[in-house]
């Protein structure tokens, strides 16, 4: 099991093939989405990663949840989300995950939070047909009618299908296919629609229901962060500049 990201959904367009056939694909963007934690099954009871993505401004963020990035020494992140994953999956503190953690052609399942509508009625809200257009409906043509009970038991039932608030839930869509990358731009479009309005944070993690491909990364790919003496992938700094560092 690997670690998911957290994107930000940037809308829909469509690409073209070699075929020249259209595929419609929701953009998501991955951009400074690095580890912030930990979790063990030693301390915690199960193995996770923390992943942070977004600048939060400073001032915003609790005293304690700055001494906490400042350990991890990553700037204080907009949005937290942990990812369930294998003990021998767990990618450094610090690392910033890419476009390319996913490859082309493999399956992924996105979550969001869907677009709120406000109050519907029925017929938007659960695709009710309404009553009839006449036979003595009068100005009720789009009400869901009875709510199927009299004197037994003499109330409606909890979870009753009947106008109210619509959106604002979180969804999962399953078994979508990942088009492309870019890892320059740290996009990743994936085939088909995604729960969420532009500018949301969307869940993207391997699907569930389908096995994983062959060419994805394990644990994964990523940016290992940077050390004061080491280069940008977290390799051990060149001799020489340990000796010109003594001189």
């Amino acid at each position: 099991m690997r670690s998911g990201v957290i994107a930000q959904k940037v809308g829909m367009t469509r690409i073209f093939t070699d075929q020249g056939e259209h595929v419609p694909v929701t953009v998501l963007k991955i951009d400074g989405c690095q580890v912030v934690a930990h979790r063990t099954e030693a301390q915690n009871g199960y193995n996770a990663v923390q992943l942070g993505i977004g600048r939060a401004k400073v001032k915003n963020v609790p005293k304690a949840e700055r001494e906490r990035f400042a350990r991890a020494e990553v700037e204080p992140k907009l949005k937290l989300a942990e990812f369930r994953v294998e003990a021998t999956n767990l990618i450094p503190v610090g690392a910033e995950i890419t476009a390319d953690h996913f490859v082309a052609g493999q399956f992924v399942d996105a979550t969001g939070t869907t677009t709120g509508k406000g109050f519907a009625g029925p017929m938007k809200r659960w695709n009710f047909g309404g009553l009839r257009a006449t036979h003595g409906v009068s100005l009720s043509h789009r009400s869901h009618g009875s709510t199927g009970n009299r004197q037994d038991p003499g109330k409606t039932f909890k979870n009753k299908k009947m106008a109210g608030h619509l959106g604002v839930e979180r969804v999962t869509t399953l078994n979508l296919k990942v088009v492309q990358t870019d890892v320059d731009r740290g996009l990743v479009l994936v085939q088909g629609a995604v729960p969420g309005k532009a500018g949301g944070w969307i869940y993207l993690r391997d699907a569930i229901k389908r096995p994983l491909h062959k060419d994805a990364p394990v644990p994964g790919k990523f940016r290992a962060p940077s050390k004061a003496n080491g280069s940008a992938n977290g390799e051990a700094a060149p001799a020489a500049a340990e000796e010109s560092k003594e001189s």
